[in-house]
């Protein structure tokens, strides 16, 4: 199938795959990381730019995050570019990625800034208490260290070596996270299954895990069930779900968009 790809995504699929091996050359040679320079930020961060809304959806973790989000834009989004031509799909495309990258922030948002507030509190007057419910309230899966160290500075609240450190490890924490770049074209991928499952819901796809036909909407139906059951159940986690449900998101409201205001949604 690949002689019948669609200059769209054939020019995203190449300009994704150079950006992995500059990422890759840049950190080897130069001790560059370019996840954290194109990256996106929250806005809080130190390390934030406006530009990371779009570059962002151009890098990846590794050959296999790569892999798997071309592989899907290859499969769903050369069907999607012959239907509405390549400048309506990369519309599309553009618009569902900056839209994850949104969402993302906005979710980021009810769990960074009470983080902040909560490491000020702590800061400006440290208990045992205070800290013991910041590290329950924002530290995923802390260590027995951190609660050996609560309950040696809970026999001596007043040592200013323990709270210095406690200090130190709430600060270190709070700049680890506003510091982690968000990286992957997931965002717009997700609109493009989604998109899709929209025009084409009747298409039968084939399933590897199991091996069973299904057809394209119960697939995103399920797909998209799936992300939003994990993004509840693991807040925190290292796969920005809600990011992926943004892009669903803005693809849905684009599509009724364009469909309410074209007489010929085929376009």
């Amino acid at each position: 199938m690949f002689f019948r790809i669609t200059p769209a995504v054939k020019n995203l699929l190449i300009i994704n795959t150079l950006m992995l091996i500059l990422t890759w050359l840049t950190g080897v040679y130069f001790s560059v990381d370019l996840n954290e320079i194109l990256g996106l930020h929250f806005f809080k961060s130190e390390k934030f730019h406006f530009y990371q809304y779009f570059t962002y959806m151009f890098m990846h973790g590794g050959f296999w995050h790569l892999f798997f989000n071309m592989y899907a834009l290859y499969m769903f989004g050369i069907v999607l570019e012959q239907v509405w031509g390549s400048k309506r799909f990369l519309t599309f495309y553009f618009i569902t990625g900056i839209g994850a990258a949104l969402v993302h922030t906005a979710v980021n948002y009810t769990q960074i800034v009470p983080m902040i507030r909560d490491a000020h509190s702590f800061i400006n007057t440290p208990s045992p208490e205070l800290f013991n419910a910041f590290i329950r309230s924002h530290v995923n899966d802390p260590n027995r260290e951190i609660f050996s160290f609560i309950n040696a500075w809970s026999l001596n609240p007043h040592d200013a070596g323990m709270i210095n450190q406690a200090i130190q490890m709430v600060q270190a924490h709070v700049q680890m996270t506003l510091n982690i770049p968000t990286v992957g074209a997931s965002g717009a991928v997700f609109g493009v299954l989604l998109a899709f499952g929209m025009l084409f819901p009747n298409t039968q796809l084939m399933l590897l895990i199991p091996p069973i036909p299904i057809k394209a909407k119960y697939f995103v139906l399920l797909y998209g069930g799936l992300e939003l059951f994990l993004a509840l159940q693991q807040p925190g986690s290292q796969i920005a779900h809600f990011a992926h449900l943004g892009g669903m998101l803005f693809g849905y409201l684009l599509l009724r968009y364009w469909r309410y205001n074209s007489n010929t949604f085929y376009y």
